[in-house]
């Protein structure tokens, strides 16, 4: 491919790996907070699904009333994002903050838990997250950095889809990779060489194939613990095409074979969004066969504030 310079695929990321210690009890003294805003933050990282993980910056606040059995607990926490997407395994409290010009994200979180005979429970979490600096404040800092797009930035997913694409060429995968998620869309200027499109994006393997005859845009991902994933990062320019692409791979949870005539589990994916631009027409114009789309794209969750949200905030649960 012209213009094509760079294409490292590292397979030992996943190595780097360790167990983080073990939570320490959470019991209903003001001195047990560490231990209570511990146990809150893996809590969160369980549930968050997309995006990056997060860390515990600080704790801003807490409170704690006595029951007849235990305690309630509120915790007021600030969290940073890490460089770790989800589908890293590395353990967040490993990751590292992500930093000014990567865009990163900071989120309030308010989170309740109970403590019940010595046994701590999550119940609820709110969170409020934002940009640490505006785009205007990082190129007032930062001039020559990137400019962060919204997450259905059109140019920006078409020049992640073209990273998919070469992905697919490696010849060592058993089956293709569809795209998972997309966790950052930049564009910036390299000197003599133009604008480039910077794209992060998580792909997870698919029940296609290598080479077989179905086209991936139809491929159906593999339930994430049968599924390997991969994290890349490329750049893309309109003259040179893709130039680079770096990508780390992880392998699959549970990679033990089936039994006997058992088909390899499909998961529910959920529905994708389209990039930005005109709507599409009414659902009965044109021919009425339905079309598989070419570029499936990832959704976007309730909990972002709209389809041009420029990051993956953290989204209230229960």
């Amino acid at each position: 491919m012209k213009g094509f310079s760079t294409l490292v695929l590292l397979f030992s990321a996943v190595l780097l790996c360790h167990s983080a210690p073990a939570l320490e009890p959470v019991t209903c003294t003001s001195e047990n907070v560490n231990a209570a805003a511990r146990l809150a933050m893996h809590h969160i990282d369980m549930h968050h699904s997309h995006g990056y993980k997060f860390r515990l910056l600080d704790i801003k606040g807490n409170k704690m009333e006595e029951t007849d059995t235990g305690c309630n607990i509120e915790l007021k926490l600030g969290l940073g994002e890490t460089q770790c997407h989800v589908v890293n395994p590395k353990h967040f409290e490993d990751c590292e903050y992500s930093g000014a010009s990567d865009g990163s994200v900071m989120s309030s979180c308010t989170v309740m838990m109970t403590v019940v005979e010595s046994d701590a429970q999550v119940t609820s979490y709110s969170c409020e997250t934002q940009r640490e600096i505006s785009k205007e404040e990082l190129s007032l800092t930062c001039p020559d950095c990137p400019v962060i797009m919204a997450l259905n930035d059109k140019e920006g997913l078409n020049a992640a889809l073209e990273a998919v694409k070469e992905f697919n060429k490696n010849t060592t995968n058993q089956n293709y990779f569809v795209l998972q998620d997309v966790g950052r869309l930049k564009l910036g200027y390299i000197m003599s060489q133009g604008m480039r499109h910077f794209s992060e994006i998580a792909l997870v393997e698919s029940n296609c194939p290598l080479f077989s005859r179905i086209v991936p845009a139809a491929c159906k991902a593999l339930c994430s613990h049968r599924a390997q994933h991969a994290v890349c990062r490329s750049s893309y320019s309109k003259t040179s095409k893709l130039v680079s692409l770096r990508c780390e791979y992880y392998p699959a949870l549970d990679s033990s074979p089936l039994p006997p005539g058992e088909m390899e589990p499909i998961c529910e994916q959920p529905p994708s969004f389209s990039p930005a631009g005109p709507p599409a027409p009414p659902p009965n114009a044109g021919a009425a066969q339905i079309q598989i789309p070419l570029n499936p794209l990832p959704p976007v969750l309730p909990c972002h504030a709209s389809p041009q949200q420029e990051f993956h905030p953290i989204c209230n649960w229960p």
